[in-house]
């Protein structure tokens, strides 16, 4: 049996890192493409990918999405069976300082990811969107039936963009598409402008942190290792064809126009901000100093996901409970800093 190739975007970023390294280790073949852009500490990214370089079986590209010859030449060098489109101008807050920069690496690039894919043609195209795209939704959990017409940041705007442009090739050329929705992601190697990152960072620094809506928030924390398996039986979870198609699951995205599903992964739990914080003092043995902040333009009070969908297509759903994913973390920031 030949070694399956996947194709990852964002490879030196935080979740690509860790599927990589969990692919690698079950014997697929990786290409990476990153852009190793400064939004945050480049050294971070390059550390990741110079791990995964260990691995013979791993070979990266690094540049921009938005830079088409360049990344179609490296698929059609590559030839994968299946792309995971994880590289993108992340971070909610960010997103208002500097918009065109979601604008061309989440639309532009996004399109160029699928102008390859269609050309090889892949078997499965995977594509990162968030849970952000359900913006002003009140009804909780979120399920992914539910509209998502009202996106609050231009991040949230972009990603929703991608859903719908993911559809429409999935219709046009019959090429299966899985978009998965991520929930407030977490873990060791994550990226400094993270809560988690930032409040751990302050609280063993023993600067303030700043806390919005005065800590009335709750997230659905999602530790890393639970999202990237999720990711993983994704894989080998096709959307089918209209006419190929058995009973109906419950629950279930899947288009009647097109091989083409939208899968939450989060861990199905609410968590209240300030235990999250709680959590991390605990890890430290420290005490925060807390910034209460109003709320700020375009966040949301509450995101929590029901991960009934995932659980029926794979028989699995993320299950880490936060406060030994938040020890794991602190564990690999004091090692990787020397804290």
């Amino acid at each position: 049996m030949s070694q399956r190739r996947i194709f990852i975007t964002g490879t030196a970023g935080f979740i690509g890192f860790h599927l990589a390294r969990r692919l690698l280790a079950q014997g697929w073949r990786v290409h990476g493409y990153d852009g190793m852009t400064d939004y945050y500490d480049v050294r971070l990214k390059q550390r990741r990918h110079s791990m995964l370089a260990q691995n013979e079986a791993f070979a990266a590209t690094e540049a921009l999405l938005e830079d088409f010859d360049t990344l179609r030449a490296a698929v059609e060098d590559f030839q994968p069976d299946v792309i995971v489109h994880l590289a993108a101008q992340a971070g909610v807050r960010y997103s208002l300082e500097n918009p065109r920069a979601y604008i061309e690496a989440n639309i532009v690039g996004t399109f160029n990811v699928m102008e390859c894919a269609r050309a090889v043609p892949v078997q499965h195209l995977l594509m990162a969107s968030t849970s952000s795209v359900y913006g002003a939704n009140e009804e909780m959990p979120f399920r992914e039936t539910d509209k998502a017409d009202t996106p609050l940041t231009i991040y949230a705007a972009t990603k929703k963009a991608n859903e719908a442009m993911g559809h429409s090739y999935a219709h046009i050329y019959a090429l299966p598409t899985t978009m998965f929705r991520f929930f407030t992601v977490y873990g060791p190697w994550g990226r400094p402008d993270m809560a988690l990152f930032k409040f751990t960072r302050g609280i063993i620094e023993g600067t303030p942190i700043d806390i919005y809506n005065h800590g009335e928030m709750w997230r659905d924390f999602t530790y890393v290792d639970d999202l990237v398996e999720g990711i993983r039986l994704l894989i080998d979870t096709v959307p089918p064809l209209p006419g190929a198609r058995g009973e109906a699951l419950p629950g279930d995205s899947l288009s009647p126009a097109a091989p083409f599903r939208v899968v939450n992964i989060g861990n199905s739990e609410k968590v209240r901000l300030l235990d999250f914080i709680d959590a991390i003092e605990q890890e430290t043995g420290r005490t925060a100093l807390r910034n209460y902040l109003p709320m700020q333009p375009g966040d949301v009070p509450a995101t929590w996901a029901e991960a009934g969908l995932i659980k029926a297509l794979t028989g699995y759903r993320p299950h880490t409970p936060f406060r030994e994913g938040v020890a794991r973390f602190v564990a690999w920031y004091r090692d990787y800093y020397g804290a």
